[in-house]
Protein backbone atom coordinates (compact mmCIF):
# COMPACT_ATOMS: atom_id res chain seq x y z
CA UNK A 1 0.00 0.00 0.00
CA UNK A 2 0.88 3.46 -0.42
CA UNK A 3 2.06 6.00 2.48
CA UNK A 4 1.79 9.36 3.10
CA UNK A 5 4.43 12.07 2.34
CA UNK A 6 6.10 10.51 -0.95
CA UNK A 7 6.87 6.95 1.17
CA UNK A 8 7.50 3.98 -1.67
CA UNK A 9 4.92 1.79 -2.20
CA UNK A 10 4.54 -1.50 -0.06
CA UNK A 11 3.60 -5.09 -1.30
CA UNK A 12 -0.25 -5.28 -1.19
CA UNK A 13 -1.49 -7.19 2.36
CA UNK A 14 -4.85 -8.32 2.42
CA UNK A 15 -7.03 -7.59 5.27
CA UNK A 16 -6.09 -10.11 7.56
CA UNK A 17 -2.65 -9.34 6.89
CA UNK A 18 -2.72 -6.25 7.74
CA UNK A 19 -4.77 -6.96 10.91
CA UNK A 20 -2.45 -9.21 12.01
CA UNK A 21 0.20 -6.55 11.25
CA UNK A 22 -1.64 -4.75 13.76
CA UNK A 23 -1.66 -6.94 16.24
CA UNK A 24 2.00 -7.86 16.27
CA UNK A 25 2.98 -4.37 17.06
CA UNK A 26 1.30 -4.57 20.40
CA UNK A 27 4.42 -6.81 21.03
CA UNK A 28 6.63 -4.08 20.15
CA UNK A 29 4.63 -1.43 22.62
CA UNK A 30 1.60 -2.86 24.84
CA UNK A 31 -1.33 -0.79 24.54
CA UNK A 32 -1.08 -0.42 28.44
CA UNK A 33 2.44 0.99 28.36
CA UNK A 34 1.02 4.44 26.71
CA UNK A 35 0.30 5.38 29.91
CA UNK A 36 3.61 6.00 30.98
CA UNK A 37 5.32 9.66 30.92
CA UNK A 38 8.64 10.37 32.58
CA UNK A 39 10.49 13.09 32.17
CA UNK A 40 13.84 11.82 29.93
CA UNK A 41 16.81 12.14 32.09
CA UNK A 42 18.84 15.09 31.71
CA UNK A 43 15.74 16.50 29.79
CA UNK A 44 16.26 19.97 28.01
CA UNK A 45 15.50 23.20 28.80
CA UNK A 46 11.80 24.13 27.75
CA UNK A 47 12.86 27.80 27.99
CA UNK A 48 15.72 27.38 25.73
CA UNK A 49 14.01 25.35 23.10
CA UNK A 50 11.41 28.20 22.58
CA UNK A 51 13.90 30.50 22.63
CA UNK A 52 15.36 28.39 19.73
CA UNK A 53 12.16 28.20 17.99
CA UNK A 54 11.59 32.22 18.34
CA UNK A 55 15.14 32.99 16.86
CA UNK A 56 14.34 32.89 13.48
CA UNK A 57 10.77 35.37 13.96
CA UNK A 58 10.56 38.35 14.02
CA UNK A 59 12.21 40.03 16.60
CA UNK A 60 9.60 42.56 17.95
CA UNK A 61 6.55 40.11 17.79
CA UNK A 62 8.23 37.12 20.19
CA UNK A 63 7.54 39.58 23.42
CA UNK A 64 3.68 39.12 22.58
CA UNK A 65 4.03 35.57 22.25
CA UNK A 66 5.50 34.42 25.38
CA UNK A 67 2.71 36.92 26.92
CA UNK A 68 0.27 35.34 25.51
CA UNK A 69 1.95 31.48 26.54
CA UNK A 70 2.89 32.76 30.51
CA UNK A 71 -1.14 33.56 30.55
CA UNK A 72 -2.21 30.00 31.61
CA UNK A 73 -0.99 26.52 31.35
CA UNK A 74 -3.63 26.00 28.48
CA UNK A 75 -2.38 28.85 26.46
CA UNK A 76 1.53 27.75 26.91
CA UNK A 77 0.31 24.13 25.90
CA UNK A 78 -0.84 25.32 22.63
CA UNK A 79 2.56 27.32 21.55
CA UNK A 80 4.88 24.61 23.08
CA UNK A 81 4.17 22.20 20.03
CA UNK A 82 8.03 21.70 19.98
CA UNK A 83 8.34 20.79 23.35
CA UNK A 84 5.73 17.88 23.31
CA UNK A 85 7.03 16.70 20.52
CA UNK A 86 10.45 16.39 21.77
CA UNK A 87 8.98 14.70 24.72
CA UNK A 88 6.72 11.95 22.53
CA UNK A 89 9.91 11.36 20.59
CA UNK A 90 10.88 9.13 23.60
CA UNK A 91 7.56 7.27 24.44
CA UNK A 92 6.30 3.85 23.10
CA UNK A 93 5.03 3.89 19.38
CA UNK A 94 3.49 1.52 17.28
CA UNK A 95 4.98 1.59 14.51
CA UNK A 96 2.48 2.60 12.24
CA UNK A 97 2.31 5.81 10.75
CA UNK A 98 -0.25 7.99 9.11
CA UNK A 99 -0.04 12.14 7.86
CA UNK A 100 -0.19 13.77 11.22
CA UNK A 101 -1.67 17.42 11.98
CA UNK A 102 1.39 17.89 14.46
CA UNK A 103 -0.62 20.05 17.05
CA UNK A 104 -3.68 18.52 17.40
CA UNK A 105 -5.00 20.24 20.75
CA UNK A 106 -8.75 20.37 20.90
CA UNK A 107 -8.83 24.00 20.07
CA UNK A 108 -7.54 23.44 16.43
CA UNK A 109 -10.73 21.67 15.96
CA UNK A 110 -13.71 23.66 14.65
CA UNK A 111 -16.43 24.56 12.05
CA UNK A 112 -15.06 25.56 8.57
CA UNK A 113 -16.86 25.99 4.93
CA UNK A 114 -16.71 23.57 2.21
CA UNK A 115 -16.47 24.60 -1.16
CA UNK A 116 -20.47 23.56 -1.43
CA UNK A 117 -21.27 25.83 1.20
CA UNK A 118 -21.65 23.57 3.79
CA UNK A 119 -20.34 23.80 7.91
CA UNK A 120 -17.88 21.31 8.54
CA UNK A 121 -15.98 20.31 11.38
CA UNK A 122 -12.56 19.55 10.76
CA UNK A 123 -8.52 19.97 11.74
CA UNK A 124 -7.56 23.96 11.65
CA UNK A 125 -3.98 24.38 11.48
CA UNK A 126 -1.53 22.16 9.80
CA UNK A 127 1.37 24.39 9.83
CA UNK A 128 3.26 21.16 12.04
CA UNK A 129 2.27 18.23 9.76
CA UNK A 130 4.29 15.54 8.75
CA UNK A 131 4.24 11.67 8.40
CA UNK A 132 4.41 10.01 11.70
CA UNK A 133 3.25 7.88 14.47
CA UNK A 134 -0.25 7.98 14.61
CA UNK A 135 -0.41 8.19 18.79
CA UNK A 136 1.53 11.60 19.21
CA UNK A 137 -1.73 13.26 17.74
CA UNK A 138 -3.86 11.42 19.82
CA UNK A 139 -1.42 11.54 22.73
CA UNK A 140 -1.01 15.87 22.00
CA UNK A 141 -5.11 15.56 22.19
CA UNK A 142 -5.79 14.23 25.18
CA UNK A 143 -3.21 16.12 27.19
CA UNK A 144 -4.73 19.08 26.16
CA UNK A 145 -8.25 17.99 27.29
CA UNK A 146 -6.56 17.22 30.60
CA UNK A 147 -5.32 20.66 30.72
CA UNK A 148 -8.49 22.67 29.84
CA UNK A 149 -10.37 20.41 32.13
CA UNK A 150 -7.98 21.97 34.97
CA UNK A 151 -8.18 25.07 34.19
CA UNK A 152 -12.40 24.27 34.34
CA UNK A 153 -12.32 22.81 37.94
CA UNK A 154 -13.14 19.39 36.37
CA UNK A 155 -12.27 16.73 38.74
CA UNK A 156 -10.03 13.57 38.28
CA UNK A 157 -13.11 11.73 37.40
CA UNK A 158 -14.53 13.94 35.61
CA UNK A 159 -11.28 14.31 33.61
CA UNK A 160 -10.84 10.63 32.78
CA UNK A 161 -13.93 10.51 31.44
CA UNK A 162 -13.53 13.01 29.26
CA UNK A 163 -10.26 11.66 27.91
CA UNK A 164 -11.55 8.03 27.65
CA UNK A 165 -14.69 9.85 25.78
CA UNK A 166 -12.34 10.88 23.04
CA UNK A 167 -10.05 8.31 23.13
CA UNK A 168 -12.88 5.85 22.59
CA UNK A 169 -14.05 7.73 19.90
CA UNK A 170 -10.91 7.65 18.23
CA UNK A 171 -10.50 3.76 18.52
CA UNK A 172 -14.22 2.77 17.63
CA UNK A 173 -14.36 5.50 14.75
CA UNK A 174 -10.57 4.00 13.47
CA UNK A 175 -12.35 0.37 13.72
CA UNK A 176 -15.22 1.63 11.59
CA UNK A 177 -13.30 2.81 8.69
CA UNK A 178 -11.25 -0.30 8.50
CA UNK A 179 -14.38 -1.73 7.98
CA UNK A 180 -15.52 0.16 4.66
CA UNK A 181 -14.51 0.75 1.34
CA UNK A 182 -11.49 3.05 0.85
CA UNK A 183 -13.67 5.69 -1.61
CA UNK A 184 -16.49 5.97 0.93
CA UNK A 185 -13.57 6.65 3.79
CA UNK A 186 -12.09 9.09 1.34
CA UNK A 187 -15.82 11.13 1.22
CA UNK A 188 -16.51 10.90 5.35
CA UNK A 189 -16.51 14.30 6.78
CA UNK A 190 -18.60 15.66 10.13
CA UNK A 191 -20.75 18.70 9.30
CA UNK A 192 -22.70 20.82 11.68
CA UNK A 193 -25.17 18.22 11.55
CA UNK A 194 -23.10 16.47 13.80
CA UNK A 195 -22.78 19.25 16.22
CA UNK A 196 -26.60 19.80 16.36
CA UNK A 197 -27.00 15.88 16.62
CA UNK A 198 -24.58 16.49 19.73
CA UNK A 199 -26.11 19.60 21.09
CA UNK A 200 -30.12 18.03 21.14
CA UNK A 201 -29.10 14.71 22.16
CA UNK A 202 -26.30 15.29 24.97
CA UNK A 203 -26.17 18.71 26.16
CA UNK A 204 -27.83 20.89 29.00
CA UNK A 205 -29.76 23.34 27.95
CA UNK A 206 -27.33 26.23 27.89
CA UNK A 207 -24.96 23.92 26.16
CA UNK A 208 -26.90 23.50 23.02
CA UNK A 209 -27.29 27.11 23.12
CA UNK A 210 -23.51 27.54 22.80
CA UNK A 211 -23.44 24.95 20.34
CA UNK A 212 -26.28 26.93 18.24
CA UNK A 213 -24.05 30.42 18.87
CA UNK A 214 -21.09 28.86 17.51
CA UNK A 215 -22.96 27.68 14.22
CA UNK A 216 -24.81 30.95 13.76
CA UNK A 217 -21.40 32.62 14.41
CA UNK A 218 -19.33 30.73 12.45
CA UNK A 219 -21.84 31.36 9.56
CA UNK A 220 -20.87 35.60 9.46
CA UNK A 221 -17.22 35.43 10.05
CA UNK A 222 -16.65 35.01 5.87
CA UNK A 223 -14.62 38.25 4.33
CA UNK A 224 -17.83 40.62 4.36
CA UNK A 225 -16.88 40.51 7.92
CA UNK A 226 -13.29 41.02 7.58
CA UNK A 227 -13.89 43.63 5.23
CA UNK A 228 -16.39 45.88 7.95
CA UNK A 229 -13.69 45.25 10.55
CA UNK A 230 -10.51 45.34 8.70
CA UNK A 231 -11.06 47.93 6.43
CA UNK A 232 -12.26 51.81 6.28
CA UNK A 233 -12.15 54.19 3.64
CA UNK A 234 -9.05 56.28 3.21
CA UNK A 235 -9.87 59.45 0.54
CA UNK A 236 -12.41 56.97 -1.18
CA UNK A 237 -10.43 53.80 -1.32
CA UNK A 238 -10.41 50.61 0.96
CA UNK A 239 -7.46 51.12 3.44
CA UNK A 240 -6.66 48.38 6.69
CA UNK A 241 -7.54 49.70 9.61
CA UNK A 242 -4.28 49.62 11.80
CA UNK A 243 -4.70 47.99 14.91
CA UNK A 244 -0.91 47.52 15.94
CA UNK A 245 0.83 45.39 16.62
CA UNK A 246 -1.98 42.74 15.53
CA UNK A 247 -2.53 44.51 12.79
CA UNK A 248 -0.23 46.82 11.15
CA UNK A 249 -0.56 47.97 7.16
CA UNK A 250 2.41 48.12 5.07
CA UNK A 251 2.04 51.93 4.81
CA UNK A 252 2.72 52.17 8.65
CA UNK A 253 5.05 49.07 8.95
CA UNK A 254 7.69 50.39 6.67
CA UNK A 255 6.89 53.91 5.57
CA UNK A 256 9.24 55.34 2.11
CA UNK A 257 11.55 52.79 -0.27
CA UNK A 258 11.49 49.77 2.28
CA UNK A 259 7.47 50.04 2.89
CA UNK A 260 7.51 50.02 -1.10
CA UNK A 261 9.49 47.14 -2.03
CA UNK A 262 7.88 45.06 0.70
CA UNK A 263 4.35 45.79 -1.08
CA UNK A 264 6.32 44.82 -3.84
CA UNK A 265 7.42 41.34 -2.89
CA UNK A 266 4.17 40.25 -1.26
CA UNK A 267 2.21 41.63 -4.42
CA UNK A 268 4.55 38.66 -6.53
CA UNK A 269 4.01 36.72 -3.43
CA UNK A 270 0.51 36.44 -4.47
CA UNK A 271 1.35 36.48 -8.22
CA UNK A 272 3.97 33.84 -7.51
CA UNK A 273 1.19 32.05 -5.45
CA UNK A 274 -1.52 31.77 -8.05
CA UNK A 275 0.63 28.80 -10.29
CA UNK A 276 0.27 26.43 -7.17
CA UNK A 277 -3.59 26.72 -7.94
CA UNK A 278 -5.72 24.20 -10.14
CA UNK A 279 -6.54 26.23 -13.07
CA UNK A 280 -9.81 27.10 -12.73
CA UNK A 281 -9.04 28.53 -9.26
CA UNK A 282 -5.91 30.74 -11.08
CA UNK A 283 -8.81 32.12 -13.48
CA UNK A 284 -11.05 32.75 -10.24
CA UNK A 285 -8.47 34.62 -8.12
CA UNK A 286 -7.69 36.76 -12.09
CA UNK A 287 -10.99 38.14 -11.39
CA UNK A 288 -9.39 39.74 -8.15
CA UNK A 289 -7.24 42.92 -7.97
CA UNK A 290 -4.95 43.51 -4.87
CA UNK A 291 -5.84 46.93 -3.07
CA UNK A 292 -4.46 46.92 0.20
CA UNK A 293 -1.99 44.78 2.75
CA UNK A 294 -0.85 44.53 6.33
CA UNK A 295 1.10 42.48 9.03
CA UNK A 296 -1.07 40.50 10.91
CA UNK A 297 -0.21 38.69 14.78
CA UNK A 298 -1.96 35.28 14.94
CA UNK A 299 -2.69 32.40 17.18
CA UNK A 300 0.08 31.62 20.27
CA UNK A 301 2.53 29.29 18.94
CA UNK A 302 2.48 31.24 15.73
CA UNK A 303 3.08 34.75 16.89
CA UNK A 304 6.44 35.76 15.56
CA UNK A 305 6.54 33.78 12.10
CA UNK A 306 5.39 36.44 9.09
CA UNK A 307 1.84 36.64 8.33
CA UNK A 308 0.30 38.91 5.93
CA UNK A 309 -3.21 39.54 5.29
CA UNK A 310 -4.03 40.56 1.64
CA UNK A 311 -7.20 42.83 0.80
CA UNK A 312 -8.47 41.81 -3.10
CA UNK A 313 -11.56 43.73 -4.79
CA UNK A 314 -13.39 41.87 -7.55
CA UNK A 315 -16.61 43.59 -9.23
CA UNK A 316 -16.55 46.65 -7.49
CA UNK A 317 -15.15 48.03 -4.24
CA UNK A 318 -17.80 46.08 -2.19
CA UNK A 319 -16.99 42.56 -3.90
CA UNK A 320 -14.15 41.83 -1.50
CA UNK A 321 -12.03 38.93 -0.72
CA UNK A 322 -9.19 38.55 1.73
CA UNK A 323 -6.34 36.21 1.95
CA UNK A 324 -3.84 35.38 4.51
CA UNK A 325 0.00 34.32 3.52
CA UNK A 326 1.56 32.68 6.63
CA UNK A 327 5.28 31.91 6.97
CA UNK A 328 5.85 27.95 6.93
CA UNK A 329 9.03 26.84 8.95
CA UNK A 330 9.95 23.44 9.38
CA UNK A 331 8.38 21.06 11.16
CA UNK A 332 8.15 20.94 14.76
CA UNK A 333 8.10 17.06 13.94
CA UNK A 334 11.16 16.67 11.56
CA UNK A 335 13.91 16.49 13.85
CA UNK A 336 12.09 13.47 15.65
CA UNK A 337 9.67 11.71 12.56
CA UNK A 338 12.06 12.65 9.57
CA UNK A 339 12.33 15.23 7.18
CA UNK A 340 9.87 16.24 4.61
CA UNK A 341 9.30 15.09 1.44
CA UNK A 342 8.85 18.01 -0.25
CA UNK A 343 10.97 20.39 -1.62
CA UNK A 344 9.44 23.63 -0.04
CA UNK A 345 7.45 23.69 3.31
CA UNK A 346 4.72 25.39 1.99
CA UNK A 347 4.23 22.31 0.03
CA UNK A 348 4.31 20.38 3.08
CA UNK A 349 1.84 22.28 4.95
CA UNK A 350 -0.90 22.48 2.22
CA UNK A 351 -0.20 18.56 0.87
CA UNK A 352 -0.84 17.66 4.51
CA UNK A 353 -3.52 19.96 4.95
CA UNK A 354 -5.45 18.64 1.48
CA UNK A 355 -4.62 15.06 2.81
CA UNK A 356 -6.07 15.07 6.53
CA UNK A 357 -8.75 17.46 6.14
CA UNK A 358 -12.02 16.73 4.52
CA UNK A 359 -12.23 19.49 2.33
CA UNK A 360 -9.92 22.60 1.78
CA UNK A 361 -10.34 25.75 1.03
CA UNK A 362 -10.55 26.66 -2.84
CA UNK A 363 -7.72 29.40 -2.39
CA UNK A 364 -4.96 27.22 -0.76
CA UNK A 365 -1.49 27.22 -2.45
CA UNK A 366 1.73 27.93 -1.20
CA UNK A 367 4.80 30.32 -2.69
CA UNK A 368 8.54 30.39 -2.07
CA UNK A 369 9.29 34.08 -1.88
CA UNK A 370 12.28 36.24 -1.40
CA UNK A 371 12.02 39.08 1.50
CA UNK A 372 13.56 42.55 1.04
CA UNK A 373 16.23 40.97 3.19
CA UNK A 374 17.26 38.95 0.77
CA UNK A 375 16.17 35.69 2.34
CA UNK A 376 13.91 33.35 0.74
CA UNK A 377 10.68 32.12 3.05
CA UNK A 378 8.20 29.79 2.16
CA UNK A 379 4.67 30.61 2.69
CA UNK A 380 1.21 28.88 2.77
CA UNK A 381 -1.87 30.97 1.52
CA UNK A 382 -5.49 30.19 2.18
CA UNK A 383 -9.01 32.57 2.89
CA UNK A 384 -8.65 34.78 5.91
CA UNK A 385 -11.98 34.06 7.28
CA UNK A 386 -14.36 31.17 5.63
CA UNK A 387 -17.10 30.52 7.97
CA UNK A 388 -14.76 29.62 10.99
CA UNK A 389 -16.05 28.81 14.09
CA UNK A 390 -15.31 27.58 17.31
CA UNK A 391 -16.45 26.60 21.06
CA UNK A 392 -13.80 27.70 24.11
CA UNK A 393 -13.32 25.21 26.38
CA UNK A 394 -13.60 27.73 29.17
CA UNK A 395 -17.43 27.74 28.40
CA UNK A 396 -17.68 24.01 28.44
CA UNK A 397 -19.00 22.08 31.70
CA UNK A 398 -17.74 18.45 31.87
CA UNK A 399 -20.83 17.16 30.00
CA UNK A 400 -20.13 19.30 27.18
CA UNK A 401 -16.46 18.88 26.75
CA UNK A 402 -16.67 14.89 26.78
CA UNK A 403 -19.03 15.36 23.87
CA UNK A 404 -17.01 17.26 22.18
CA UNK A 405 -14.05 15.75 23.18
CA UNK A 406 -15.63 12.48 20.97
CA UNK A 407 -16.08 14.69 18.22
CA UNK A 408 -12.76 15.11 18.04
CA UNK A 409 -11.38 11.87 18.14
CA UNK A 410 -14.21 10.79 15.46
CA UNK A 411 -12.74 13.56 13.35
CA UNK A 412 -8.97 12.53 13.91
CA UNK A 413 -9.86 8.60 13.11
CA UNK A 414 -11.17 10.12 9.90
CA UNK A 415 -8.34 11.99 9.07
CA UNK A 416 -5.61 9.58 10.28
CA UNK A 417 -7.61 7.14 7.98
CA UNK A 418 -7.28 9.41 5.11
CA UNK A 419 -3.52 7.76 5.22
CA UNK A 420 -2.46 5.59 7.75
CA UNK A 421 -3.42 1.78 7.46
CA UNK A 422 -6.06 1.83 9.17
CA UNK A 423 -6.78 -1.58 9.46
CA UNK A 424 -3.56 -2.40 11.06
CA UNK A 425 -4.29 0.65 13.69
CA UNK A 426 -7.78 -0.40 14.58
CA UNK A 427 -6.60 -4.43 15.09
CA UNK A 428 -3.64 -2.84 17.47
CA UNK A 429 -5.95 -0.57 19.14
CA UNK A 430 -9.00 -4.16 19.61
CA UNK A 431 -12.15 -3.66 20.91
CA UNK A 432 -11.42 -3.23 24.36
CA UNK A 433 -10.51 -0.33 25.89
CA UNK A 434 -6.91 -0.59 27.66
CA UNK A 435 -5.90 1.88 25.07
CA UNK A 436 -8.50 4.41 26.00
CA UNK A 437 -7.68 4.09 30.08
CA UNK A 438 -3.69 4.26 29.42
CA UNK A 439 -3.97 7.43 27.43
CA UNK A 440 -6.23 8.82 31.18
CA UNK A 441 -3.35 8.27 32.85
CA UNK A 442 -0.61 9.93 30.03
CA UNK A 443 -2.96 12.97 29.74
CA UNK A 444 -2.37 13.20 33.32
CA UNK A 445 1.04 12.76 33.54
CA UNK A 446 1.98 14.95 31.08
CA UNK A 447 -0.44 17.74 31.87
CA UNK A 448 1.82 17.90 35.28
CA UNK A 449 4.85 18.03 32.83
CA UNK A 450 3.23 20.74 31.16
CA UNK A 451 2.41 23.17 33.96
CA UNK A 452 6.23 22.58 34.78
CA UNK A 453 7.44 23.80 32.04
CA UNK A 454 5.12 26.66 31.89
CA UNK A 455 5.74 27.71 35.16
CA UNK A 456 9.76 27.66 34.21
CA UNK A 457 8.84 30.23 31.40
CA UNK A 458 6.74 32.35 34.38
CA UNK A 459 10.23 32.25 35.84
CA UNK A 460 12.26 33.15 33.12
CA UNK A 461 9.97 35.86 32.10
CA UNK A 462 10.08 37.35 35.83
CA UNK A 463 14.04 37.11 36.32
CA UNK A 464 14.35 39.01 32.86
CA UNK A 465 15.77 35.63 30.62
CA UNK A 466 12.99 36.53 28.56
CA UNK A 467 10.69 39.40 27.65
CA UNK A 468 7.31 39.50 27.37
CA UNK A 469 4.72 41.98 26.38
CA UNK A 470 1.32 42.12 25.68
CA UNK A 471 -0.31 43.60 22.77
CA UNK A 472 -1.42 47.18 23.42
Amino acid sequence: MTQSGGRTSEPWLSPRERADRGRAARSRAPRSGHAAYEPAPGRFDPVALIERQSAGRVRELVPIRYARMIQSPFRFYRGAAGIMAADLAGTPVSGLRAQLCGDAHMMNFRLLASPERHLVFDINDFDETLPGPWEWDVKRLAASLVIAGRENGFSDRERAAVVQAAVRSYREQTRRFAGMRTLDVWYARQDADDLDALASGELTRGGRKRVAGAIAKARTRDSLQAFDKLTRLVDGERRMTPDPPLVTPLADLLPGVEGTLLQEAITGLISGYRRSLPPDRQALLDQFTVVDMARKVVGVGSVGTRCWIVLLLGRDGEDPLFLQAKEADESVLAAHAGASAYATEGERVVAGQRLMQATSDIFLGQQRTQGIDGQERDFYVRQLRDWKGVIEPSLMVPRGMRAFGRLCGATLARAHARSGDRIAVAAYLGRGEVFDQALVGFAEAYADQNERDHRALVDAVAQGRVRAAQAA
